[in-house]
Order: C-alpha cells, then sequence, then structure tokens
C-alpha cells in the first residue's frame, strides 16, 4: 500500500465520525455520464443552440419541458441502466461497520442506498431522480423506466400536468431538509473526511473540508485528477474510487 493510501486507511482506522463526501466521478465507474458528460455539451451548446445547463434548469423546466426532458431523460436512461460500482458497495460497508460514518452525495443516480448505504446518514444534496411527482397536483411515481419509453414530457395520469424528478436543476436551491441535517452534523463535528469524485468548489464541498482541518481532524482527495481540493486535503490519492475504496476498506477491516 502506498503511503498516501496508508495514511487515509489509518486515519479512517482511528476515526469515529466520518464525512464521506462523492460526486459524479464515483459513478463514472459504472457507466454514468457527469453533467459535462451529457451529450458532451457541458461546455457549448445543445442542439437547440442553449447551454446544458439552461436546458436542465427549473426555469427551463417550466418554459419548455420537453425540452428540459429530452436531458433528463438521458441522465435517467443511463441510470437506469447502470449499477453501483465497487467503490459504493466499500462505503456502504464502511458506513455499516462505522456507525459514525455519513455520505454526503452530489449524485442523484440512488447508487449508495441501492449498495446498502443507512440512508439515515445519507444526505443527498441534490435530491435523486425518482420518485417523480406531478408538478400540478404533487402526485409522486415510481415508474421512471415506463415514463421515459413514453413520449415527453412525461404527464400525470391524475391530472395531465408536467412530471419532474426530485433534483435540483441549475438555477434551483438546495433542498432545505438535506441542507438542515448537514448544518446540524457539521455543528457535531467529524474526526475526518474524504471528497471522493468531485472537484468542486461549492461551499457545501469545501466547508467540511476546512472546519475539519480547523479543528485538528484528517482530510483527504480521491480523485484520479488533481485540483483546488486537492490543495485544501492533507493526502491525495490520484486513483479511481473502484481501486481505492475496496483496498481501504480491507485494510481498516481485515476480518
Amino acid at each position: 500500500m502506498n503511503e498516501p493510501l496508508q495514511r487515509v486507511a489509518d486515519a479512517l482506522c482511528r476515526a469515529n465520525r466520518i464525512l464521506i463526501i462523492t460526486g459524479a466521478g464515483l459513478s463514472a465507474d459504472s457507466g454514468l455520464p457527469t453533467y459535462r458528460g451529457v451529450g458532451g455539451l457541458y461546455n457549448s451548446n445543445t442542439g437547440e443552440g442553449v447551454p446544458i445547463e439552461t436546458a436542465l434548469s427549473g426555469p427551463m423546466l417550466r418554459r419548455d419541458p420537453a425540452l428540459c426532458w429530452k436531458y433528463l431523460a438521458e441522465i435517467g436512461r443511463a441510470c437506469l441502466t447502470a449499477a453501483p460500482n465497487s467503490a459504493h458497495v466499500a462505503i456502504a460497508e464502511l458506513q455499516q461497520r462505522k456507525p459514525g460514518c455519513w455520505v454526503l452525495t452530489q449524485n442523484v443516480d440512488g447508487f449508495h442506498r441501492a449498495a446498502g448505504s443507512p440512508p439515515e446518514r445519507l444526505i443527498e444534496i441534490h435530491g435523486t431522480l425518482s420518485p417523480v411527482f406531478c408538478m400540478d397536483c404533487g402526485q409522486p411515481t415510481d415508474d421512471l423506466k415506463r415514463r421515459l419509453s413514453r413520449p415527453l414530457p412525461p404527464r400525470c395520469d391524475t391530472c395531465g400536468g408536467v412530471l419532474r424528478p426530485p433534483v435540483v436543476l441549475f438555477e434551483e436551491l438546495l433542498p432545505e431538509p438535506a441542507t438542515n441535517v448537514l448544518r446540524a452534523e457539521l455543528a457535531r463535528g467529524f474526526d475526518a473526511v474524504v471528497a471522493i469524485g468531485t472537484s468542486a468548489s461549492f461551499a457545501y464541498i469545501v466547508e467540511p473540508i476546512l472546519k475539519v482541518r480547523q479543528s485538528g481532524g484528517f482530510t483527504a482527495q480521491i480523485d484520479p485528477a488533481a485540483g483546488e481540493l486537492s490543495l485544501l486535503v492533507d493526502a491525495h490519492i490520484a486513483k479511481g474510487a473502484s481501486d481505492v475504496l475496496p483496498q481501504l476498506v480491507r485494510h481498516i477491516f481485515p476480518d
């Protein structure tokens, strides 16, 4: 085991309160596109002549739901045809064996739940893809796969209103229940925080890292590429999560 990997494993072994922060890079090993990979359009315009951030925005869903759902459906179909990878499973095992281990995820694929992460210690800060619900009457439905096989946008069986997934689209606020839980757990403090597959510099990613460092805890990043977060952490492992996480868990729990 190389030195950064050993440092992270030793720190997680000692820690009682752990925060695992995950981003799109974690699910990339499952074959999912990141927002940057949706049509390869993140840094350019869609075929409709608007940036992908505009197409996947709350205002666009209300103004032109068919256009927004065109790209929501691309993400949805990718998630429905993929599955959790070994990193999701390793994180779930870490949570099951470390009752003070929490996951904060930017991902909407639901793979942490599917892999066995305890829902009560999972903060899905960007929401999830299902169950979709009616924007008019609020009626929920969990048959996303069937809805995506029909003409878009999907419509409510009860009132005919446009359905939407409970995800945070561009230009929308983070869900208050999730942010409240995160705020409360940060107030309790963490012994270690590990950012996996995310290079984002959003406040809700950076703040936990800075708080743990300031309190004398351990911070790490697992990502093949170095970025802004790499400058803030005690250790950076420049490898993919599906390679690293199973090794870490085997080292922490050798039985």
